[in-house]
């Protein structure tokens, strides 16, 4: 068993707490929706909840619905890859805490001078951070922030909404995905 799967048992009277797993799970529907939509040319984002998730993106509510609907089903089938996405948000601040832990661990110390001696070396270092992060990132994803397992959860509605960004009065479109767990 790796470390962080041993962290993931540890974790796991937490990550399987009945609201934590609502979120999780609809967080992975989340991602396996956009892989859907993503093949067809639509880019988007996404942000989950216990109740469902919200798509940030111009598609056609036929084809939200659609892949909704086809994701669950290849999920349910044993497609549990689709949880799992290189764009989450667990990537970004993966990365990003690591960066900025690396670059305070290197350039503290000893006065201006000493820590742009070190330059070089933390330029290095950040960008192996980068490079390491991503494994890491998916890694946290697969264990912790989303769940390929269903269970019984089922689609209830997706509803297209469209907003107006404050002060820039500019349009955007999402949609609403609600989904129910027995």
């Amino acid at each position: 068993m790796n470390p962080m799967e041993r962290l993931a048992e540890f974790a796991e009277p937490l990550t399987q707490h009945p609201y934590i797993l609502r979120v999780r799970r609809n967080h992975g529907l989340e991602h396996a929706t956009i892989h859907l939509l993503n093949r067809q040319s639509y880019q988007l984002s996404g942000r989950s909840s216990d109740s469902g998730f919200v798509l940030l993106g111009d598609v056609p509510t036929d084809k939200v619905e659609s892949a909704v609907q086809e994701a669950i089903a290849r999920m349910k089938a044993g497609e549990r890859k689709l949880a799992i996405h290189p764009n989450c948000g667990t990537n970004l601040v993966t990365t990003g805490f690591l960066a900025t832990a690396v670059a305070f661990l290197g350039f503290a110390g000893r006065g201006l001078r000493r820590s742009w001696e070190r330059f070089p070396t933390m330029v290095v270092a950040m960008m192996a951070v980068v490079l390491l992060s991503m494994p890491l990132g998916m890694n946290l994803q697969r264990y912790f922030t989303t769940e390929g397992d269903l269970g019984d959860m089922e689609l209830v509605s997706v509803r297209r909404e469209t907003k107006t960004i404050p002060f820039s009065g500019q349009q955007v479109t999402l949609h609403r995905i609600v989904t129910a767990q027995g």
